[in-house]
């Protein structure tokens, strides 16, 4: 894919988000940190949920047959992070589509920073390293975005992410039906999950991928993930009435404490 179809994709991409750019090259840098110290070749940059974004332009051949990494990709963009697992997916699926690049590997360790859920490890494998870095930017540049659906308090925390056509990392992720309306709700602890899932159901008309609970389908997290799938608008309902009645219940946890968007909601 050349330079021009790349930018009037990505552009696509930001105007459907809602992001005011003119060009790609505005949509990736966008909400990432600057380099503040990191002068290595291999250094993308970072963004909210202590998530980095690093790139290997020839990967060693026994680290990429160790890694189990298809071996027509020479070159790999990596994103991690501490906080997060659904914003920076949502972010992936969003740079695949833009780029020339395809989704290798998605896990989701443990990980106690953020509270009661995951963290994440996106491996973005490409032919040329300008399109591998590329997608690193985009996920960056996304994250933030994704993260104005996650709620939470010292109690725990709430995720509701949307995309009205899911792409292969949310495909590699979830099993989400790419082309598809695809949604997810995440509530911690689980039996907040538990509740989210059911609203969401019973709101609207949508088929239902997967459940995911602390034995089974997390790395043991203390939450409930549901993920479904249906029409756009169907998707979209079922998630603002899990959200409404998610918030309830969390608030009621800790009622002193303020429950608000990590960033800026983006499911209206």
């Amino acid at each position: 894919m050349n330079d021009e179809l790349v930018n009037k994709v990505m552009a696509e991409v930001a105007k459907t988000l809602g992001v005011n750019t003119a060009s790609s090259s505005t949509v990736a840098a966008t909400h990432v940190t600057p380099n503040t110290g990191c002068n290595l070749t291999e250094y993308v940059g970072t963004a909210i949920g202590h998530t980095i974004g690093l790139v290997i332009a020839n990967v060693d051949r026994q680290m990429r047959e160790k890694f189990g990494l298809d071996e027509k990709y020479r070159s790999i963009g990596i994103v991690g992070d501490r906080t997060g697992a659904g914003p920076q997916i949502f972010a992936a699926d969003e740079a695949v589509k833009a780029t020339n690049t395809e989704i290798l590997k998605i896990e989701t360790p443990r990980d106690t920073e953020g509270g009661a859920g995951h963290g994440c490890l996106i491996v973005f494998g490409a032919e040329d390293v300008s399109d591998a870095r590329r997608a690193v930017e985009v996920t960056l540049a996304e994250t933030e975005t994704h993260f104005g659906d996650v709620y939470g308090n010292s109690a725990g925390h709430l995720e509701f992410q949307y995309t009205a056509r899911a792409s292969y990392a949310c495909n590699k992720a979830w099993g989400a039906p790419v082309g598809k309306a695809f949604g997810l709700t995440v509530g911690g602890p689980a039996a907040i999950g538990v509740l989210l899932g059911d609203t969401a159901v019973k709101a609207a008309t949508v088929d239902v991928i997967d459940v995911s609970s602390p034995a089974n389908g997390t790395s043991f997290s203390n939450e409930v993930i549901t993920t479904f799938t249906g029409d756009s608008g169907a998707v979209k309902q079922a998630i603002i009435a899990a959200r409404e009645v998610g918030m309830q219940v969390l608030r009621s946890m800790e009622p002193s404490e303020e429950l608000k968007s990590t960033t800026t909601p983006y499911i209206i």
